[in-house]
C-alpha cells in the first residue's frame, strides 16, 4: 500500500530512521533527508564517523570493512521491523548503500503494491 507523502509522514520516518542510528552507534544523523514515491521510500543520511571507526580503519581496515557490512544489514533488519510495526507498513524490500568513506547511506524502502 502506498505511504501517502506528508511533512507528517516523512518527520515519523526521520524521526524512526534517527532512534535506529542513536541505539546502534550512539549519536544520530547530521543530515536526513527523505522522500517518498508512490511505493519507495528513499532516506538519504549523512552519518557522524565513530572514534572506534577510525581506530580500527587505521589498525584493521579489513574488519571495519566487515562490521559496517554487518552494522549496515542489522540497520535493513532494524529499518523493516519498525516501519511494520509503528507505521504498519507492508514492506517487499529494504535496499541501504552505504559509503564508509564520506558516511552517506542511501536507503530505500519498497512496500508492497496492492495487486
Amino acid at each position: 500500500m502506498p505511504l501517502i507523502d506528508s511533512n507528517e509522514n516523512r518527520k515519523k520516518l526521520s524521526h524512526i530512521y534517527n532512534e535506529i542510528a542513536k541505539e546502534l552507534f550512539g549519536f544520530g544523523t547530521t543530515m536526513l533527508k527523505v522522500s517518498i514515491d508512490h511505493n519507495i521510500i528513499t532516506i538519504h543520511a549523512k552519518h557522524r564517523r565513530s572514534p572506534r571507526s577510525d581506530a580500527l580503519e587505521g589498525e584493521i581496515p579489513s574488519l571495519k570493512y566487515e562490521v559496517d557490512f554487518h552494522m549496515s544489514s542489522i540497520y535493513k533488519r532494524k529499518i523493516r521491523e519498525r516501519l511494520e510495526k509503528e507505521l504498519s507498513l507492508s514492506i517487499e524490500a529494504v535496499l541501504r548503500d552505504y559509503d564508509p568513506p564520506t558516511q552517506w547511506a542511501i536507503t530505500n524502502v519498497i512496500l508492497h503494491e496492492n495487486d
